[in-house]
């Protein structure tokens, strides 16, 4: 796995916290807000959405060489259940509203846990190939921060209209990723 599929990996799971982010930027009350407030969403996201693939990988090491010959199944399966889940999100009609400060400290850190869950996942499935975990965190950290930065800002400008394309996008990446994870174990790594 190499750097591109590291970034579309880290664009990927970064589409949670851009829908998130999104509804941030809704609830901000004018358009005068301090551009260090745009960022606090990207700090918070970016750090957990590194922290949770570095978290999965070593939990993935602990057992990778029991199933290694399952590696590419598992890891379709869950990239696959991911994307699945964001691109279902991305079709609820429900609108999420901004609620009080969501730019609490305790608010932000429930927001950022909650949108990093599936890159634990993810770390678990970079833990089957030969990846430099940090390299990887530190792009899928820094991926985030920007997108999610960006998010705060589209959503105090453009509103709700970007969020369930953002979803939508993030989860047909990780479907096409773990796709092709699966085809090119089946057919070219068999051979070896």
């Amino acid at each position: 796995m190499g750097i591109l599929e590291i970034l579309l990996i880290a664009i990927g799971l970064s589409m949670d916290a851009f829908a998130v982010s999104i509804t941030l930027g809704l609830g901000l009350p004018d358009r005068r807000t301090p551009f260090i407030r745009l960022l606090v969403p990207g700090f918070y996201f970016g750090f957990f959405q590194a922290l949770m693939p570095l978290m999965g990988f070593y939990a993935g090491t602990l057992f990778a060489a029991r199933i290694q010959h399952l590696d590419h199944w598992i890891a379709f399966a869950l990239l696959g259940l991911i994307g699945g889940k964001m691109i279902k999100d991305s079709f609820s009609k429900e609108e999420k509203k901004a609620e009080g400060n969501l730019f609490q400290p305790v608010k932000m850190l429930l927001l950022a846990m909650a949108t990093s869950i599936d890159a634990f996942a993810v770390g678990i499935t970079f833990s089957f190939f030969n990846i430099n975990i940090f390299t990887a965190i530190i792009i899928i950290g820094i991926t985030t921060f920007l997108i999610s930065s960006i998010g705060v800002k589209a959503g105090k400008v453009f509103g709700l209209r970007f969020r369930s394309k953002a979803e939508l996008l993030g989860g047909a990446v990780l479907i096409i990723l773990g796709l092709r994870i699966l085809i090119e174990h089946i057919f070219f790594m068999a051979h070896y």
